[in-house]
């Protein structure tokens, strides 16, 4: 008798990754997570822009208060609406979400930075970093910060 081929953590982990893909309600929470993301997005480069062009900051120092009004947005969003069937300890819940926060800001500030010095402009620049993380975000959201 020929028996079926073991199964390996690879294939495990891409069986468990193509039913997540199938699932409405994972489209359902994207969905929500970019329409979140998509006000902290707003308030990012309000905050950004502001500090640029009226406190004159340099660009890379405008980001961490831009960061902070966006992460205070986000997070408070993403806990009502998004994520709100996974309520857990809000400390616990915000302590990991602000470390999948900061790892996607360092990625966006490596970004940011190679994007102007590569000849963009600075809100351009940041707007397209913000837009490359948010997959990083919703991920690091998803699997930890907000898990079940």
């Amino acid at each position: 008798m020929i028996e079926p081929p073991a199964t390996t953590p690879a294939s495990g982990a891409a069986q468990r990754f193509g039913n997540a893909l199938g699932r409405r309600s994972n489209w359902e929470q994207l969905a929500k997570f970019c329409v979140v993301g998509a006000s902290g997005y707003v308030v990012y480069l309000g905050v950004y822009s502001l500090l640029i062009d009226e406190a004159h900051l340099h660009y890379l120092s405008a980001t961490a208060p831009a960061f902070l009004a966006a992460v205070a947005n986000n997070y408070t969003w993403n806990r009502i609406w998004t994520f709100r069937d996974q309520q857990g300890r809000i400390a616990g819940q915000g302590f990991r979400f602000l470390v999948v926060s900061l790892v996607a800001f360092g990625c966006n500030e490596l970004l940011l930075y190679g994007l102007v010095h590569a000849g963009l402009g600075k809100i351009v620049a940041a707007a397209i970093a913000v837009m490359v993380v948010t997959p990083i975000n919703f991920l690091g959201n998803k699997l930890w910060s907000f898990r079940p």
